[in-house]
């Protein structure tokens, strides 16, 4: 693996620091070393030749972190037709939107659920072993429900829990066995499926499912293995359940009374919220061509929802809580790769900055992916997960969702999405070698700089 040096370029480095000028020089997997100055960083003592990539003033920053993941989320209007697909089109969907994701700039994602037992595993470990291109991974079970709750999509003629969206349980042994089960198959994470959602009228989001001893029941287990809980909690007390219970991943958390809020501020240093506010948005404005009008959307709740969510969640952040972009992006009206969309929402909603919402993505996602001290920023000794971006993100955010902004994308220190190399003097790439330490000329650029 030859080094790659990065030259002329704004650092970003996801930690909420102004940007600056400078150059970055990255070894085998990790960061080796950060200049903060337009000259070029030395390769002369590099054991092996170096490429260097001339940003010409284009932004670099660490990878983005998506914190509530669905690859097997098929961009289906329902559950039920989610659920539909065959397993093995189901795999070779998990892979294709895999390496989509990484090429968009997204290095790490936290799995939130997936479609059926094992899609979640398998694609993990195909990422790990490089068998496809993918984000760092960690796999999650399918939601755990109980009968009536969201998920539960088993039907009356038809009693067959395999024809279920998630993992119907009913009481504390039911749910052992069901956590033991997908820890087995190697999770990363259990998903419980604690209040309702408007999406599922028979359940709306205010409503709760689970008793305390069927949530300790499963938490038992987690610890036990060393994993990690997380919940679809949208309600006040289901937020509060998965506090109680250790939880350390919490999905939505729209309604949050002032106790619900207390006690999400004393747990700030562990817990971390990914709201995904976009498919409320995308309920109300965006779902009229799948049968859902705003009128539709109302009825079913989705206006008290967005007005609740967007006070708690700007309270969330007045507070410190941890609130990170992602969630249920892969339904129709969510499809799949606008996720950096919450980042924009997070600004125009929630009272983020745009730095604010770059380090949600950056530094949090380090942490949320348990790998604080070595992802997330731009820092000699980090991972070499990075991205070089056309234009200034925090001038504007939405070039991050934009795939000709993202010129190129580094996961361990390899191009998931290489920039546009050309030959010296062509216009519309960039390249110079290093060997030796003697720097071959760089060609001529043409990113453009738009913000």
């Amino acid at each position: 693996m030859s080094d790659t040096l990065f030259t002329n370029v704004r650092i970003l480095d996801g930690s909420g620091e102004p940007p600056y000028s400078g150059s970055v020089l990255v070894s085998g997997q990790r960061i080796r070393q950060v200049g903060r100055s337009a000259a070029a960083i030395s390769t002369s003592f590099a054991a092996t030749p170096a490429s260097v990539i001339d940003g010409a003033g284009a932004t670099l920053m660490p990878g983005m972190c998506e914190a509530h993941t669905h690859f097997s989320w098929n961009d289906a209007p329902t559950l039920a037709a989610i659920q539909a697909m065959p397993l093995e089109e189901h795999v070779l969907w998990c892979a294709k939107v895999a390496k989509r994701y990484l090429e968009a700039g997204w290095t790490s994602c936290v799995g939130a659920a997936c479609a059926k037992p094992r899609l979640d595993v398998v694609i993990r470990n195909a990422i790990n072993a490089g068998q496809i291109a993918g984000p760092r991974y960690l796999a999650a079970s399918q939601e755990i429900t109980v009968a009536g709750a969201l998920g539960d999509e088993t039907l009356p003629h038809l009693p067959f829990p395999e024809f279920s969206f998630g993992v119907n349980v009913s009481g504390a042994e039911e749910m052992r066995k069901a956590v033991r089960m997908f820890l087995k198959y190697g999770v990363d994470s259990i998903k419980l499926n604690l209040s309702g959602d408007n999406f599922t009228p028979q359940s709306p989001a205010q409503t709760n499912w689970m008793t305390d001893a069927e949530v300790a029941a499963a938490m038992d287990e987690v610890r036990m293995r060393g994993k990690r809980g997380t919940a679809h909690a949208r309600s006040a007390a289901s937020v509060k359940q998965a506090l109680r219970h250790g939880i350390d991943v919490i999905y939505h958390a729209s309604f949050s009374d002032t106790e619900t809020l207390d006690m999400l501020e004393a747990a700030r240093d562990r817990v971390f919220v990914a709201p995904g506010i976009a498919i409320i948005y995308a309920m109300l404005n965006e779902a009229e061509a799948w049968g859902i009008s705003r009128a539709n959307a109302t009825d079913m709740g989705y206006q008290v929802e967005w007005e609740a969510a967007l006070d708690s969640l700007r309270a969330m952040h007045k507070r410190g809580v941890r609130v990170l972009p992602g969630g249920d992006y892969g339904f129709a009206f969510t499809p799949h790769c606008n996720n950096a969309r919450d980042l924009e929402f997070f600004v125009k909603y929630l009272g983020f900055t745009p730095m604010e919402a770059i380090r949600s993505a950056t530094l949090y996602g380090g942490q949320i992916m348990m790998r604080a001290s070595d992802l997330g920023l731009i820092r000699a000794g980090y991972l070499a997960d990075l991205m070089l971006v056309d234009g200034d993100p925090l001038a504007n955010l939405h070039i991050l969702r934009e795939p000709k902004r993202i010129l190129a994308v580094m996961k361990d220190g390899v191009f998931a999405k290489a920039p546009n190399h050309a030959a010296a003097g062509v216009p519309g790439g960039v390249y110079a070698g290093v060997y030796g330490g003697q720097v071959v000329p760089t060609a001529a650029n043409a990113w453009g700089r738009a913000a």
